[in-house]
């Protein structure tokens, strides 16, 4: 499985003023009703804030020459209407999701959405695109967290992520499978982004194409980290730490998919060759 992250929301960058107490129940929003006219400016109703989302009051939103290209039809992404324009905004956190872990409420962000920066407030996330070789497997990232998913093995993931993501790509793709899923995956990156291999389940070890990371100023790297045991235990005991917190808090919540007795070792080895497994494949000694 491979999981592509794209953060429409920068973090946190330097503390200022804390928020008032927001603009109650509706806030103030310019949306385009109708291609190729004013502006006009409306009360908005709130919507609830998903779990990895963030709510941010908008002190300033800039205007782009892109804003009126799409509030004329002749952007390359055309959002359906009505919609509110403003790609780039910096403001306040207001309120955050119950997975949104890297801003709170009262920091000072700027941030880069795809529309919807021209309000008093806005809503941002922070996307998580699984991608897996199966429906179910697609399904079952979903449950656990994913905002979307793509089966890779029913077309184009690349093409697949551009619906979802848009024509900017995505900041962070976590590959485990390696072959064409990983130089699809490093296609499908934004200006900037990077790659991080984790492993080769799919059996081929891809060459990186050294003109894709130049072109878009991408890194692919890698991590082995059963290594920091060895070459810097005080991380590595960081990171169990930090991993066994997240568990007693709820913010991971690793899944189980199957678990052998120990005389089945050899089923369970077959299981996982079959590309069967889901999550974690346990041996019980019990």
């Amino acid at each position: 499985m491979a999981a592509l992250l794209c953060r429409r929301s920068l973090p946190r960058t330097w503390l200022c003023r804390r928020a008032g107490q927001g603009c109650g129940r509706h806030y103030r929003a310019a949306l385009c009703a109708e291609l190729k006219q004013p502006l006009a400016i409306e009360e908005v109703a709130r919507r609830p804030v998903r779990p990895h989302e963030v709510r941010v009051e908008v002190h300033f939103c800039g205007v782009n020459f892109a804003d009126i290209l799409v509030c004329r039809g002749q952007y390359q992404e055309k959002p359906p209407l009505p919609f509110t324009p403003g790609m780039e905004f910096s403001g306040t956190v207001l309120e955050t999701g119950a997975d949104v872990s890297s801003v709170k409420e009262g920091d000072r962000v700027i941030g880069v959405s795809g529309f919807n920066g021209m309000a008093e407030e806005c809503i941002v996330d922070q996307k998580v695109i699984a991608a897996a070789g199966s429906d179910d497997k697609c399904k079952l990232a979903v449950q656990r967290g994913a905002q979307s998913s793509v089966n890779y093995s029913q077309g184009s993931l690349k093409e697949a992520v551009r619906r979802l993501a848009g024509s900017r790509g995505v900041d962070v793709a976590i590959d485990m499978v390696g072959g064409e899923v990983f130089l699809e995956a490093l296609r499908s990156l934004a200006w900037e982004g990077r790659i991080v291999v984790l492993g080769f389940a799919g059996g081929n070890i891809a060459s990186v194409p050294a003109n894709l990371l130049l072109l878009k100023n991408i890194s692919a790297m890698g991590l082995n980290w059963g290594r920091y045991q060895d070459q810097d235990f005080p991380v590595f005991s960081r990171i169990l730490s930090s991993a066994l917190q997240y568990c007693q808090q709820g913010r991971i919540r690793p899944y189980v998919g199957s678990v052998f007795k120990l005389e089945e070792v050899n089923d369970a080895f077959l299981h996982v060759i079959q590309r069967k497994s889901t999550g974690k494949v346990l041996l019980s000694l019990k």
